[in-house]
């Protein structure tokens, strides 16, 4: 059995052993801080960092349309932004919804598009810096094994569709993501289908590099045919948020 001086001398031991992990403990918080400041990791630095909105994609009822109609130019609240869609299937996306409503506003619904479709606005001044922080916020939801894909439309005209893919959404939902690290595939704008690049090994379709410094247009595709109205297979979209630097188109023509 241990004495009673044993016992005093182990408890004095622990004592000093945790005031000094006190100590330092205390002495790397504001070593953290200081790190964290630096680095931008405070609430204020990490708002100013934040790439600024471009556009935002809202839906109004056009004049004198009443129902689930195919959507037009008229239905896009900004009339600064011009509605562009690629493949067959894209006349046949209908708005959708009540506007006012929060849990099932105004919107655009893909139930009877019978193909592959991309939709994407482009703003009548300005091209779009998509580099660095650019991102895309959107609420959406979906059915089935249907799903969100960014696509991008550059100044030279090709049009990409991103691998970023968001599915299995049940209700509205809104989220974000960045378009740094997404990797592109050419898109067919008559049909809505990926292409190769002719230019790499028989399986590759990647795009290297595009250019997105100075992007025409931005918006989504589903690459799948819709089951038509209920819960089968459709995608839904109430609101887009495009992110990054305008750019604007008669700076870059008058630099030509």
């Amino acid at each position: 059995m241990l004495s009673r001086v044993s016992i005093r001398n182990i408890l004095g031991f622990l004592v000093v052993l945790g005031v000094v992990c006190s100590a330092l403990v205390f002495g790397q918080q504001p070593q953290r801080a200081q790190g964290q400041a630096a680095a931008g990791g405070g609430g204020e630095a990490a708002r100013t960092s934040a790439a600024p909105p471009v556009f935002k994609v809202e839906w109004v009822p056009a004049p004198g349309q009443k129902g689930q109609v195919p959507i037009v130019q008229e239905n896009v609240a900004d009339p600064n932004l011009e509605l562009k869609q690629y493949g067959p299937a894209a006349k046949q996306m209908l708005t959708s919804g009540t506007a006012g409503s929060e849990t099932t506003p105004f919107s655009i619904f893909s139930g009877e598009c019978a193909g592959p479709f991309a939709i994407t606005f482009k703003q009548k001044n300005n091209y779009i810096d998509l580099t660095g922080l650019g991102k895309m916020r959107w609420m959406i939801k979906t059915s089935g094994f249907h799903v969100f894909r960014p696509v991008v439309k550059l100044a030279d005209g090709t049009l990409l569709v991103g691998d970023h893919a968001e599915a299995s959404v049940p209700l509205f939902v809104q989220s974000e993501f960045s378009f740094t690290g997404v990797r592109w595939i050419k898109l067919d704008p008559n049909r809505a289908v990926t292409l190769g690049t002719n230019n790499g090994p028989s399986n590759e379709i990647w795009v290297n590099n595009p250019d997105l410094s100075k992007v025409d247009e931005v918006g989504f595709a589903d690459l799948m045919p819709s089951s038509g109205h209920g819960t089968g297979g459709y995608v839904h979209l109430a609101r887009l948020e495009v992110y990054g630097k305008a750019v604007p188109r008669e700076a870059t023509t008058s630099s030509r």
